[in-house]
């Protein structure tokens, strides 16, 4: 039986950088007729493509990959930072990263990242739309509350009130699309059965963490970032952390552990508890997010609604 091959390959803008390792290094233009080339080649060989998440640029070689449906490992890239130091690689340059990359899956044997339906892949697009416009409505309120001219001020109202009617376009756009979809419209709905997850949030663990429901609930904190991170040496024993992870979901759990420790019985008994044994607000919150997302990756699983269970 022959080794797996695994290519590493470093996403920039404008190309990529592919280390193969029999083949060496070459570099292609992010193009969708370039990278439909290397993922067609890439299938026929039965290659394992290596990369990391990279702010969307990462879009093209993912269609492409799935198009020609090869396998890959879709990284996050702070993982692959770490392999690195550990192997003490110390210089970065896009060659480097792709060599990096190919032997991190070689190394580790990341599991296939799950295929994106065409549905989905739509429904990330609007759910990253939907947060740009809210990042540039938040800005345009920043500018208004320190600008003092008049006429700028008539023209950032303006502007905001433009932004405002985008958002809800672009939210109503999202709603179309679980609704069109019965698997979704079906997740959808158990999410919303817990207080504190409306529309966006729910849109936002379909389109971000498909995983959910598919894995045990380690797993599934783990990629949210909402796993706590040990940190202890010798005698002592360092505060617990969380990091890593998919840092979009974990802000809408935080947001929504925050509704939700207010209006269900259960999770504000969960964080009261917490803040009465000395907790701070902020990790008693991000506890209750984590306990959040557990009950919902439960329910997924399980096909089952949200029932609220009262404290003893």
């Amino acid at each position: 039986m022959m080794d797996q091959i695994y290519i590493g390959v470093d996403v920039a803008k404008s190309w990529l950088d592919i280390y193969h390792p029999t083949r060496g290094a070459r570099r292609i233009e992010n193009t969708p007729g370039d990278v439909r080339s290397f993922a067609r080649a890439a299938a026929r060989e039965g290659a394992w493509v290596i990369f990391e998440a990279s702010d969307g640029y990462d879009r093209v070689l993912r269609d492409g990959l799935e198009a020609a449906r090869a396998s890959f490992s879709r990284v996050n890239p702070r993982q692959a930072r770490d392999f690195a130091r550990a192997m003490g690689v110390i210089g970065k340059t896009d060659r480097v990263d792709a060599r990096m990359l190919a032997t991190f899956g070689q190394r580790l044997q990341p599991p296939q990242t799950p295929r994106v339906s065409p549905t989905r892949q739509v429904l990330i697009a609007q759910i990253t739309r939907r947060r740009q416009l809210v990042e540039m409505r938040k800005q345009e309120i920043t500018t208004l509350q320190q600008t003092t001219d008049r006429d700028s001020r008539s023209d950032i109202k303006s502007l905001i009130l433009l932004l405002e009617r985008r958002i809800e376009k672009v939210e109503t756009r999202i709603t179309e699309i679980i609704r069109s979809s019965p698997e979704l419209a079906e997740t959808d709905r158990r999410l919303q059965s817990v207080p504190g997850v409306g529309t966006i949030v729910a849109a936002t663990i379909m389109a971000e963490l498909p995983e959910i429901g598919t894995t045990d609930r380690r797993k599934i904190a783990a990629l949210a970032g909402l796993a706590p991170i040990a940190r202890d040496s010798g005698q002592r024993n360092g505060r617990r952390v969380i990091g890593g992870g998919r840092a979009t979901v974990r802000t809408v759990l935080y947001l929504a552990a925050l509704h939700a420790s207010r209006h269900s019985t259960m999770f504000r008994a969960f964080r009261q508890k917490l803040q009465a044994s000395g907790k701070p607000v902020k990790a008693a919150l991000t506890a209750t997010a984590r306990k959040l997302l557990c009950v919902l990756n439960s329910m997924v699983a399980d096909g089952t609604y949200f029932q609220e269970i009262q404290p003893t």
